[in-house]
């Protein structure tokens, strides 16, 4: 697992949150957790994260939910850098500190490029080409 569990329903769910924007519509905590098969109290903090790093908007109210104000400026690595930090990509593979380019572990030099790769993938991809093929292929959501 690459990804933690948190950042894997925060991904489901902003895509959902994209999907309900391009339709036009807002969607609440509880219709969010059901589409993506979360907890609701836990599905409510991905989303309370995902608001705070501004990677998704909400307004309270009647007429009130959460949406994408742009869905094409949002990637893969937005939500992945909200909910799980940025250690995908920089942090030691063997959780030493002072590992670096001038000073490295004895893995650095073969996960460098995975972790670039990385990097590279989880920002090609927006939420709103998620949102386009989940209209062709309807992958995950109920």
């Amino acid at each position: 697992m690459i990804l933690s569990k948190s950042c894997e329903y925060a991904i489901r769910a902003a895509v959902y949150v994209a999907y309900k924007t391009y339709k036009g519509e807002k969607a609440g905590i509880a219709e969010i957790s059901e589409a993506i098969g979360s907890p609701m109290h836990f599905t409510g903090k991905i989303l309370q994260e995902m608001s705070r790093q501004k990677v998704i908007s909400s307004i309270k109210g009647p007429n009130g939910g959460f949406f994408i104000t742009d869905p094409t400026a949002v990637y893969l690595v937005d939500i992945i850098r909200a909910i799980d930090g940025n250690d995908l990509f920089s942090a030691c593979v063997m959780g030493l500190k002072a590992c670096s380019d001038v000073k490295p572990c004895p893995m650095h030099e073969q996960i460098k490029p995975i972790r670039t790769q990385l990097l590279i993938e989880f920002s090609k991809k927006s939420v709103y080409e998620l949102v386009q093929e989940y209209e062709d292929n309807k992958y995950f959501l109920k």
